[in-house]
């Protein structure tokens, strides 16, 4: 059944394997949509496409992304189109995080993590943007930011910078594209308590307990937490909102 015939939207997200991805791509199914996910491979995307089709009528699609390649944005693209239709909603969240001090960090270390959360999530949202152009259909971006897009830490600058970055992406296509009815939104999510956050937080409590007390909320967030905010920023309720960056930090950044 073509995608317009089963009358649901068709979302993308990159990097869904596992955490915050994989969330964001469950709630968007609840929601009616039909859902790509990206990993660099498919293969790993198993869970979450079980977790899609649980929905109630809902399609998945794995689709194999490697950021650091235009061929393969572009076939993600076109693989995401033979399979589900269209696409309605970009999410832009594969990222690569690197925690070093700034002192020692490389130039190909450097590179890569700018290939992946600057250069290619500016790609794909090119490709995206070009197709909802090209078919005449109303859409929208989200970036998936960070805190560090407004404020900055120790040990993590390339990271951070590059989530700056999302932050300009975000800002100038929501200007550009508005014309063409394509809303450019990102969510910056603050600290959230993943599978692996909880490990890292478990093997130094003392770093946990820092960082807790920093947030007016008194608690860490939740992958439910930041799938919530693009789960708004997709629906009809956010019609009027483009080129805002959503902090969903608990209150950290305004503290």
């Amino acid at each position: 059944m073509a995608a317009e015939q089963s009358g649901r939207r068709v979302a993308l997200v990159t990097g869904a394997s596992y955490g915050l991805g994989a969330e964001i791509a469950k709630t968007l199914a609840n929601d009616g949509f039909d859902v790509a996910v990206t990993e660099l491979s498919a293969d790993d995307l198993a869970d979450t496409v079980a977790a899609i089709e649980a929905a109630d009528d809902a399609r998945a699609a794995a689709i194999t992304l490697d950021l650091r390649s235009m061929e393969s944005i572009e076939a993600a693209v076109a693989d995401t189109v033979s399979a589900l239709g269209q696409i309605d909603v970009l999410v832009n969240n594969a990222g690569r995080l690197l925690v070093k001090p700034a002192l020692d960090i490389e130039l190909e270390e450097w590179n890569q993590v700018l290939a992946v959360n600057v250069t290619g999530s500016y790609f794909m949202a090119q490709r995206v943007a070009q197709h909802m152009i090209d078919t005449e259909r109303p859409g929208c971006i989200i970036n998936i930011a960070s805190t560090f897009t407004v404020m900055g830490a120790s040990n993590v600058s390339a990271y951070g910078i590059s989530k700056a970055a999302v932050g300009g992406i975000t800002r100038h296509l929501a200007v550009e594209w508005a014309q063409y009815g394509i809303r450019v939104n990102a969510v910056a999510p603050g600290s959230v308590k993943t599978k692996l956050r909880a490990e890292i937080m478990a093997a130094n409590p003392a770093r946990a307990e820092a960082n807790l007390a920093k947030i007016p909320m008194q608690r860490f967030g939740t992958p439910e937490d930041m799938a919530g905010a693009v789960s708004y920023l997709a629906s009809p309720a956010a019609a009027y909102v483009n080129g805002h960056i959503l902090a969903v930090d608990g209150g950290l950044t305004i503290s």
